[in-house]
């Protein structure tokens, strides 16, 4: 919890950007240096510090992440893990969703499939205080949704 202090010291935010960048790839052009650059940051303290903190990641991760932009030209970045659809592609080895979800089956995935996809996603500030199996509800609904069947077993 935030003291008396540390809250008259806060600067007010002019901004919040949000933006899809793969891991480890911000560079000073599109679409970085557009969204950042109209507030007048350092767009190269913005890579450094994105890349910094993607290098977890695998290359070509799309990861979303937003900055609060201060009034003082300073920036607060917070990055997220990958989507849930894009963690049920990889995994399903798909490159999209049925194009018809419950009458056409694009590909089928485990509960086991489900549940690791969930404790990855159970760091995000999003879903912190979810519990894993509210968590693991919610990703199968996403899968139902792409036309991805969830099954105990492969058969």
């Amino acid at each position: 919890m935030a003291t008396l202090k540390e809250i008259l010291k806060r600067r007010p935010v002019v901004a919040t950007v949000r933006l899809t960048v793969p891991a480890g790839g911000a560079k000073p052009g599109p679409p970085v240096g557009p969204a950042i650059g109209q507030y007048r940051l350092n767009i190269m303290a913005f890579c450094k510090d994105f890349n910094a903190k993607t290098q977890k990641f695998k290359p070509d991760t799309p990861i979303a992440a937003t900055v609060k932009v201060f009034k003082d030209n300073r920036f607060e970045l917070s990055v997220r893990s990958p989507s849930v659809t894009w963690y049920l592609k990889k995994a399903a080895g798909i490159e999209s969703g049925s194009r018809m979800p419950g009458h056409v089956v694009a590909s089928k995935l485990t509960l086991k499939h489900i549940y690791e996809i969930a404790k990855v996603k159970q760091s995000d500030p999003y879903c912190q205080y979810m519990s894993l199996e509210a968590i693991s509800r919610s990703i199968i609904g996403t899968a139902n949704s792409m036309g991805i069947k969830v099954v105990k077993e492969l058969d």
